[in-house]
C-alpha cells in the first residue's frame, strides 16, 4: 500500500495551524538566551560551581563548562609560522546481516594526507577489515550495529595514528563526527569498555607526539550552551528534575552563534573553548579530557556555526588551537558554498562502500567457502521478498 497521504496531509495542516504560536514562543526563548548570555558572559566562576551542583543531581548530565574565556568570545584566525600535513580519515560498515545469505560485517577506512601549501599532489590509502566466524560473536553476545560502528570509530583514529608516524613537523588530523566515542554501551559492556580503552590508548600515543587531533561536527544538534543557560535558571527544586527542565528547548546553540540577522560569530571566527561536561568524563581525563569549541565556517549573510571537539592538550597549546582553526576555515573555504573539511570529504569518498560492494563480497565469500567444502544459507524469504519488489517484478 502507498503512504497514506490524506492523512499525513491533515497532520502537515495542524502542524502549519501551530506555527505561529511556535514562533512566539520561539522567539521570547531567543531574547531570553541573548540576556542569559550577556548577563552571565563574564561570571565564569558561577557558572562552574552551578554546574558542579547539578552533576551531584544528575551524574550524566551533559552540557558547556566555562574554562577561562568570556562566554561572548568571538576568535578571529590567527598567524601560523607552520604549514602542517593534514591527515583526515572516514570510515563505513557494512554491518552483519541476518537475512543475508553469508554473515559478514565489513569496516572500511579511508585516508588523505595533505602537505599543505607545498604543492604536492595528496595521498590516499584505504584499510579494510572482514569480519566472520567468531568476530561476529565477541563474549558470545552478536555484534550489534553499534558495536561495528564503534570499531570504525576506533579504526579511523588508529588510521590517523599510523599515518602520522610517517611525517615531522606540525601535524593535523581530523575525523568526522564528535571526538567522543558515543553508543553500544548496553549492547556488549565488555567490548565497549574495551573499545573505549583502547581508543583512549590511542589518542595517548597522538599526544604523546605533539599531534593535533580534532572531531569535526556539522550542524551540531547537541545545544550545549543552551543547556548552561538552562542550568542557571533552574532553582533548587528544578535541579533535583534537570531532565524535565527544558525552558530554552526551542532555542539552539546554532541559532546562537550563528543567527543570520546577528550571529555570535563573525565568519572564520571560533567561540570561546569550553570543558565538555558529560557522563564520559571519568573516561576522558587528563590530557585526553573532552573539549570544544563553535567555529563559524559561512560567510557575510551565511553563517555555518559548526561544533569541534578537541582533547585538553591541543587547548593547553595555543599555538595547536591556533592552527586548528586556520586549518579549518582554509579547508572549508575549499568547498565553495557548502563549506565543509576538503580532506574529510575526500576521505568520505574513499571510504564509502557501495551496496554493488557488498554483493560482490558476499559472492566471493560464498565462493570461497562452498569450494572448501563449508555450506552457506539462503537469503531469507523476507529478504527475498524485498529483492523481488526492488527489481520490479510483480508479486501475485
Amino acid at each position: 500500500m502507498p503512504i497514506n497521504y490524506q492523512e499525513v496531509y491533515t497532520q502537515i495542516q495542524s502542524i502549519g495551524a501551530g506555527a505561529q504560536e511556535r514562533r512566539k514562543k520561539k522567539e521570547a526563548a531567543q531574547a531570553q538566551a541573548r540576556e542569559l548570555l550577556a548577563y552571565f558572559d563574564d561570571k565564569l566562576e558561577a557558572l562552574r560551581a552551578k554546574v558542579d551542583l547539578a552533576k551531584q543531581a544528575d551524574a550524566n548530565l551533559r552540557c558547556a563548562y566555562p574554562l577561562d574565556e568570556n562566554l561572548a568570545s568571538s576568535f578571529d584566525v590567527q598567524p601560523v609560522s607552520v604549514s602542517p600535513t593534514l591527515i583526515a580519515a572516514d570510515g563505513s560498515q557494512i554491518n552483519p546481516d541476518r537475512h543475508a545469505a553469508v554473515q559478514f560485517g565489513l569496516v572500511n577506512v579511508g585516508a588523505i594526507v595533505m602537505q599543505l601549501n607545498s604543492g604536492e599532489t595528496p595521498q590516499v590509502e584505504t584499510e579494510s577489515e572482514l569480519l566472520f566466524g567468531d568476530e561476529l560473536l565477541p563474549n558470545d553476545v552478536p555484534l550489534s550495529d553499534g558495536l561495528v560502528a564503534l570499531k570504525r570509530d576506533l579504526a579511523e583514529r588508529k588510521k590517523l595514528d599510523e599515518l602520522s608516524q610517517r611525517f615531522e613537523g606540525g601535524i593535523v588530523t581530523l575525523t568526522d563526527g564528535p571526538l567522543e566515542l558515543w553508543g553500544a554501551k548496553g549492547d556488549d559492556p565488555k567490548s565497549y569498555a574495551d573499545f573505549i580503552q583502547r581508543y583512549l590508548t590511542v589518542l595517548s600515543r597522538l599526544q604523546s607526539r605533539g599531534v593535533v587531533t580534532a572531531g569535526y561536527v556539522d550542524k551540531p544538534s547537541a545545544n550545549l550552551v543552551m543547556r548552561l543557560f538552562e542550568i542557571m535558571l533552574a532553582d533548587n527544586e528544578q535541579m533535583q528534575k534537570l531532565r524535565e527542565f527544558h525552558p530554552l528547548r526551542a532555542v539552539s546553540d546554532r541559532w546562537l552563534y550563528g543567527a543570520r540577522e546577528n550571529p555570535l560569530l563573525k565568519p572564520g571566527h571560533r567561540s570561546a573553548v569550553f570543558g565538555l561536561q558529560s557522563g564520559s568524563e571519568k573516561k576522558y581525563t587528563g590530557v585526553v579530557s573532552l573539549h570544544f569549541f563553535y567555529l563559524n565556517v559561512g560567510t557575510e549573510g551565511h553563517p555555518w556555526p559548526v561544533r569541534v571537539e578537541v582533547p585538553k592538550w591541543v587547548v593547553d597549546d595555543k599555538e595547536k588551537l591556533n592552527l586548528l582553526h586556520a586549518v579549518l576555515v582554509e579547508q572549508c573555504k575549499m568547498m565553495g558554498n557548502k563549506p565543509y573539511p576538503y580532506s574529510l570529504n575526500r576521505a568520505h569518498e574513499i571510504a564509502v562502500v557501495k551496496q554493488e560492494e557488498k554483493k560482490q563480497i558476499e559472492q566471493l565469500l560464498s565462493l570461497e567457502l562452498g569450494k572448501h567444502g563449508e555450506e552457506t544459507d539462503d537469503t531469507s524469504y523476507k529478504q527475498a521478498g524485498k529483492d523481488s519488489l526492488a527489481s520490479g517484478r510483480k508479486r501475485y
